[in-house]
């Protein structure tokens, strides 16, 4: 179980996405069982979420293709995930990229943008312009 796996998505499939991906902190806890068959569960968090599942930080040795269950610690709630992906992160810490078995709108508590939203959608364009702000005037800007 040991050792990096390369992120197995072919080149044009790597920049596809099925959701928005959001970059946000969640305090969870990851279970599973050892290749020797002996549980594991490891408090840790994300760095990154989405509908399908999470970038998160994990110290406990998994593999590809290995099943696990992801707790959000806030919630109490909990999923089934895969692991789809395994890069060596920083200070020795492996990113684990996780899969749900089923997509999940509520898991993370936060509302996705749409697939098809971009920087470049009229709702975005709207809030690009700075909006000016007059100054506050009180009784004593007028001594």
């Amino acid at each position: 179980m040991s050792g990096v796996t390369h992120n197995a998505r072919s080149g044009g499939m790597a920049h596809q996405r099925r959701s928005q991906r959001v970059l946000l902190s969640v305090p969870v806890i990851v279970s599973g069982k050892r290749e020797n068959g002996s549980p594991f569960s490891e408090r840790t968090r994300t760095l990154v979420v989405n509908v399908h599942g999470a970038l998160l930080l994990l110290c406990e040795p998994v593999a590809v293709g290995q099943t696990l269950s992801i707790t959000n610690v806030a919630t109490g709630e909990a999923l089934t995930c895969t692991v789809k992906d395994i890069n060596q992160g920083q200070h020795e810490v492996p990113e684990i990229g996780i899969e749900f078995s089923q997509p999940s709108t509520r898991f993370w508590r936060v509302s996705f943008p749409p697939p098809e939203w971009s920087s470049r959608s009229p709702e975005a364009k709207r809030f690009d312009k700075p909006v000016a702000v007059p100054p506050i005037s009180s009784s004593e800007d007028k001594k």
